[in-house]
């Protein structure tokens, strides 16, 4: 017998078409979580996720702490995206050396695989509590786990460590390769039962008609679609040569008009991650 859509466990009827979309990349920079910030309150944003080892950590959690209605998730992350990015772990790095480069540093994404190779549980917990700890200290409440640039964390038991954390801390955990829907759906748990999308997947060209065509399209169930809004101003392009032009044509799409009436007119519903945490909470891992 199939399982029921996770919109059924969430109190959703059959044929709802609900979505989440979320706003990655909160802290990374300045310029973005101002992006980022104006996706959930103007926008169809309806969640964000937080990054705590860089260099806009601190902007994203006063922009946080002035917004308590912002729902937003820990952006768990174990690798940084380019050479101009100096991340280092939140935990002191002679504490979770098989994360670290021989600078110190994270990994860049392109040299994951050594990284997966290398990386101890033991310090991937460490870190992963280190970084959530960053936003409870700040007198935060964050709504579930994510993961910077890595799927489902890279690893089964990166995965694993992740949901044991969040179970111990009433969250949800972004799942969404198939091997671990499956194991979360089995134990109750609601995920995306449709294919995830990332916006870094999309061409910028003729990207507002992707997006409309994809609301069109979007099927019974949850969907989710990670989004990277960004201003595209002089210090953003500093920041992110490879990527701010994404950054800016998803803002431009999510702030527009023609979104939200498409949102409305689809009959699709919006939500962020709360209602799957109350689901999570329910059944902890």
């Amino acid at each position: 017998m199939p399982l029921p859509l996770s919109t059924e466990l969430l109190g959703f009827p059959p044929d709802a078409r609900v979505l989440i979309v979320n706003a990655d990349d909160l802290g990374m920079h300045p310029s973005i979580n101002v992006a980022v910030v104006a996706a959930v309150e103007r926008g169809v944003a309806r969640s964000c996720s937080l990054m705590t080892s860089c260099p806009g950590t601190a902007h994203a959690l006063g922009l946080l702490q002035d917004r308590p209605e912002v729902p937003f998730g820990i952006h768990l992350t174990l690798v940084r995206d380019t050479a101009l990015d100096r991340w280092k772990p939140v935990s002191p790095v002679q504490e979770v050396p098989s994360l670290v480069n021989a600078d110190g540093e994270f990994y860049l994404h392109a040299h994951a695989a050594e990284l997966l190779a290398r990386a101890r549980p033991d310090d991937v917990e460490r870190e992963f509590r280190a970084q959530l700890a960053t936003a409870l200290h700040a007198g935060l409440e964050p709504t579930h786990l994510d993961f910077h640039s890595l799927a489902d964390g890279g690893r089964n038991d990166i995965l694993d460590v992740a949901m044991a954390l969040a179970a111990e801390h009433g969250l949800a955990v972004r799942v969404w390769l198939e091997a671990g829907r499956r194991t979360a759906r089995a134990r109750g748990l609601p995920v995306v039962d449709h294919p995830f999308l990332d916006s870094f997947a999309l061409e910028v060209e003729g990207k507002a008609d992707r997006y409309a065509a994809l609301l069109r399209a979007l099927p019974p169930g949850l969907s989710e679609w990670a989004v990277h809004p960004g201003g595209g101003t002089a210090a953003a392009r500093a920041v992110d040569p490879a990527g701010w032009r994404v950054r800016r044509s998803d803002y431009d799409f999510l702030v527009s008009p023609e979104a939200r009436a498409m949102v409305a007119d689809e009959g699709v519903v919006l939500i962020d991650y709360r209602p799957l945490q109350q689901a999570w909470r329910r059944r902890p891992v």
